[in-house]
């Protein structure tokens, strides 16, 4: 891992290079995305079924798209009973912290005014489930409850198409939240779908949920087409740590991360220069068992980082300049300085808060901000799937109250006719 010094003098221009690439990196593929969601909105369901032969080498006739009920009924029963428990209470968990987030319609009355919010969940969600080097049945619960607890109608899952059908688990999740139709259908080409919708994919309200580069590529090409949820990149931890834990802890979390792919982004924050050559010496001997050992010491090689810096007051500061996906706090007393946290995606508090519980079934959403992005955008919950609709109704006397007002402010921006529109209700005497 490449490590930094914060007082070194160039420290703060080669953060800031490494830091660019969370962008670069996405930018890269944007003519080829362009063109993929161009030819699948003229050409639908066609366009979807050569993208498949192109990308995943499958061929597929039309009405293989959509899984059958039956193929969601096999599923079940090769599911072992254990994973289907442990899959039942990461949904409570998840459902039960989802259900906190509920916001409902207002209205307030005074003096003949009457203003409000109404609150209505979307008809239509598309969610995406990442499919290739891993099955993930738990982004499938972390996207799809908080659109059933808000209410929307019909949820649609897509996911990448395999030689092996879709994985056992990801149809045992959707069963358990709730998901209405699974399309095995992946890509920037599934995302155009589902903006547009084809002859066999729904045109849905917002699109959410990671995925590749072209997948996130595509989400931001389509935004204001459809909803979508956040600009999602690779995964990113940053631990700050000062050097109270085990190293062991700390080590096991940052792997925990670069084994999503090459691409993720591994950060150790720390004072101790012995707590993190420590850690560095733990995950060269766990790597020794890891099944993904390739992806992470490639990741290691591109993104792995150790800052060093004189105290935890500048770790958790260049934490927030950093804005990172996941921040773990491994610090004797977290919560003395999560006061000090202005950007994360979320925050694990303690040293037995690895990151990874969060992944499965602590219960808030894993679906978060990265690329730096958490400085505004904030994790998946219930708002994303509701909209807000404005209430305001005024009576004869409040209007005359405030009519003078309207009047003189809309003929200061030259909207005569606005003006008019209030005048014209004056009172009767």
């Amino acid at each position: 891992m490449r490590v930094l010094t914060s007082w070194d003098k160039g420290f703060v221009g080669e953060l800031e290079v490494l830091l660019a690439r969370r962008q670069e990196e996405i930018e890269g593929v944007e003519g080829t995305v362009r063109e993929i969601i161009a030819e699948v909105r003229r050409a639908g369901d066609e366009a979807l079924l050569h993208y498949t032969r192109q990308f995943d080498g499958l061929e597929i006739s039309q009405g293989e798209v959509e899984i059958p009920p039956r193929a969601w009924d096999r599923a079940w029963q090769q599911v072992e009973q254990e994973a289907l428990s442990s899959l039942r209470q990461a949904a409570e968990r998840i459902e039960s912290f989802h259900h906190q987030q509920i916001n409902r319609s207002w209205f307030d009355a005074n003096k003949g005014v009457v203003r409000g919010e109404l609150v209505r969940p979307l008809a239509r969600a598309g969610i995406y489930v990442p499919g290739g080097k891993a099955a993930y049945p738990s982004s499938l619960l972390m996207n799809a409850i908080p659109a059933k607890v808000a209410g929307v109608e019909e949820v649609v899952v897509v996911t990448p198409p395999s030689r092996e059908g879709v994985n056992p688990y990801i149809l045992a999740a959707a069963r358990i939240a709730g998901v209405d139709r699974v399309l095995q259908i992946g890509g920037a080409q599934a995302i155009a779908a589902l903006a547009y919708g084809t002859q066999t994919v729904p045109q849905v309200d917002i699109i959410v949920g990671p995925g590749n580069l072209y997948v996130a590529t595509a989400k931001r090409l389509l935004f204001g087409v459809v909803r979508i949820d956040m600009l999602a990149g690779p995964s990113e931890i940053l631990v700050v740590s000062d050097g109270s834990p085990p190293a062991a802890f700390i080590a096991a979390d940052l792997l925990s991360q670069a084994e999503h792919d090459e691409m993720a982004w591994p950060i150790l924050i720390t004072p101790s220069k012995e707590f993190a050559q420590g850690v560095q010496a733990e995950m060269m001997r766990m790597m020794e068992i890891q099944p993904r050992r390739g992806i992470i010491e490639a990741c290691l090689k591109r993104h792995g980082l150790i800052v060093l810096v004189r105290d935890v007051e500048e770790g958790i500061q260049i934490a927030n300049h950093i804005a990172p996906e996941h921040l773990e706090l491994a610090l004797q007393d977290p919560f003395r300085w999560l006061g000090e946290v202005r950007n994360a995606g979320a925050v694990f508090l303690g040293p037995y808060t690895p990151e990874a519980v969060g992944d499965y079934l602590g219960g808030p959403n894993h679906v978060l901000p990265t690329g730096g992005t958490a400085r505004f955008f904030s994790p998946l919950s219930v708002e994303h799937f509701l909209k807000r609709i404005n209430l305001l109704s005024f009576s004869q006397q409040a209007l005359e109250k405030v009519k003078g007002d309207v009047v003189r402010l809309a003929r200061l921006e030259g909207l005569e006719a606005h003006a008019h529109a209030v005048m014209v209700r004056r009172k009767e005497d």
